[in-house]
């Protein structure tokens, strides 16, 4: 026997299924990932730089509505446009590109996608789809040069380091401005490798520094090479990017390390929303982007304490690194007394301050 609703129960029964189709159909909306490419220089387990992406890249994943991923291994030049223009044209909303080497490529494919938002870090190009971001990594070098100028007992210092390029020679004067103001007689020799990750060519660099007398190390290369030297030879060792006191648990001082997390989540939480618009990011200590590793058990409480102190007074603000008077190898004064770098100054800074050894471009 069939029954029948009574019409009233049938105009809520079907009112119930539209409303439920209603439903269904915003959350089917709402449930569209947000597709986010990453693209390291190096490989994503080097236990450095992308390592310290790939961290973030996994934090987003969790994400509701984000689904990433990433390729690895990609050095400046045309395999960089090849890769851009794959994940621009499989509807990737939003790339990240994780190298200064990568600007040009980004440059050329960017106009051709103007629905993908292409993220440029360290880079200093933008226009409507391409932003940039970096950190303000020479705060915690300055902060680890602290550390290397209170250990030193040779008071020669070795730095590897990779590209001659702005970044890269602010961070080696910042960290060396840290080091004077610990030990005013020490000296960091740099050494270039003109590369991000070369395991060998870091080796080879760092054991000439530690046979010219260097009893503490630092770096800016994509491997933690330079601390399994170090450990080998029982000298004192300064990471980059990430702790890796694990390759160097007798000898490993602390670290400048990257906590790219937050930003990624501003970044992406922007896309999601569809409120991206392109600016260019540079935080620091204060925002927790950047900041230094834990101390290995062999350094002083003084050395821990004015360490900490100084990193207080940067985020306070009470504190600037590159304030004058500030001299550079030839002894010109190149931040007048009193007078504090500006970004832009510190962005195209080409010299190094009083105390490097080296050249800020060998041949």
């Amino acid at each position: 026997m069939k029954t029948h609703l009574p019409s009233n129960y049938r105009q809520r029964y079907l009112l119930a299924i539209f409303l439920f189709i209603i439903i269904f159909t915003f959350k089917e909306i709402d449930a569209k990932e947000l597709k986010v490419g990453f693209i390291y220089t190096s490989p994503a387990n080097d236990a450095s730089w992308s390592s310290a992406h790939d961290q973030a890249r996994r934090f987003i994943d969790k994400m509701p509505g984000v689904t990433t991923t990433f390729v690895d291994s990609i050095n400046q030049g045309a395999i960089v446009e090849s890769v851009l223009r794959h994940m621009a044209k499989n509807s990737y909303d939003l790339i990240f590109a994780t190298s200064y080497g990568y600007m040009d490529s980004i440059i050329k494919v960017g106009p051709s996608f103007p629905d993908t938002i292409f993220i440029h870090c360290t880079g200093t190009f933008q226009s409507k789809n391409v932003g940039t971001y970096n950190g303000r990594m020479y705060q915690a070098r300055y902060l680890t040069g602290i550390v290397a100028g209170a250990m030193t007992k040779s008071n020669i210092i070795g730095y590897v380091a990779a590209h001659p390029i702005a970044e890269v020679i602010m961070g080696i004067n910042a960290f060396t401005l840290g080091v004077l103001e610990s030990n005013p007689k020490a000296q960091v020799n740099v050494k270039w490798s003109k590369c991000w990750h070369d395991p060998p060519k870091e080796k080879m660099l760092a054991n000439q520094l530690f046979d010219m007398g260097a009893d503490v190390i630092a770096q800016q290369q994509d491997s933690p090479t330079c601390q399994i030297e170090a450990e080998k030879r029982n000298i004192y060792s300064i990471g980059s990017s990430l702790d890796m006191s694990s390759f160097a648990p007798n000898t490993h001082l602390t670290a400048s390390v990257w906590h790219w997390e937050a930003l990624y989540e501003y970044i992406v939480k922007k896309a999601l929303a569809g409120k991206w618009t392109s600016e260019d990011i540079w935080w620091g200590l204060d925002k927790g982007l950047v900041d230094i590793a834990p101390f290995g058990s062999m350094v002083p409480e003084d050395v821990r304490q004015k360490t900490l102190q100084r990193k207080s007074d940067i985020i306070s603000h009470k504190f600037s690194i590159f304030t004058g008077p500030i001299s550079d190898q030839e002894g010109t004064i190149r931040i007048k007394k009193g007078m504090k770098a500006t970004d832009k100054e510190l962005l195209s800074m080409d010299w190094f301050v009083k105390g490097v050894i080296g050249v800020p471009y060998p041949e």
